[in-house]
């Protein structure tokens, strides 16, 4: 079987990123730790022996950060996160791929281990998910596109892995749970040096 990353990416601009954060810490030093978390999540996949995706927000960036051989670039649509992390699936399947998952490039504690472990969970399991302390998650990854699991979620709230669990329940989904782990959303979350 075929295995695939998604990451999901904003272009790291003044006042349009971890605005959150920007809120108590200020645009700039959010820009800065935008920034940062987009280099330690290049850093996870940088080697990575499976082809990973990544979605631009706006538009598609052809010089940046991410110009590995083995990266796709694609562009996210949909009109809310759900619907575009769900085309993002969809999409990466069809060409092939049928263990996929996706992370977000907020999450310094995540590590290649845990993508790798995620990876091969779904060789048993049809869902696997990483938790994050904030109620949402930081990982997700399925082998096919449970399209189910991103419908009716109020996102970005602290609901979102409660429904999401709730949603794999009901469909009887098997799952593996990877341990919990800390999204970077506000200036509490911020246990590294990002000057």
């Amino acid at each position: 079987m075929k295995s695939a990353i998604i990451i999901f990416v904003r272009q790291p601009a003044l006042g349009k990123v971890k605005t959150r954060l920007a809120a108590t810490i200020g645009n700039e030093k959010a820009l800065k730790v935008y920034r940062f978390l987009l280099q330690h999540t290049f850093s996870l996949i940088k080697d990575a022996p499976v082809p990973v995706y990544v979605f631009y927000d706006e538009k598609i960036t052809t010089i940046d950060l991410w110009n590995a051989k083995h990266i796709i670039k694609k562009q996210q649509r949909g009109a809310d996160l759900g619907e575009k992390m769900a085309n993002a699936f969809r999409q990466v399947i069809q060409e092939g791929n049928q263990e996929v998952v996706i992370i977000g490039s907020d999450c310094y504690e995540l590590t290649t281990h845990l993508i790798e472990e995620a990876l091969q969970s779904l060789k048993e399991k049809e869902v696997v998910i990483g938790p994050a302390k904030d109620g949402g998650y930081y990982l997700l990854g399925m082998r096919a596109p449970f399209k189910d699991l991103f419908q009716d979620i109020n996102w970005s709230t602290e609901t979102v892995l409660d429904k999401t669990m709730e949603l794999i329940k009901q469909k009887n989904h098997s799952i593996h749970l990877l341990p919990v782990l800390r999204d970077v959303d506000t200036a509490d979350d911020i246990s590294f040096k990002y000057d």
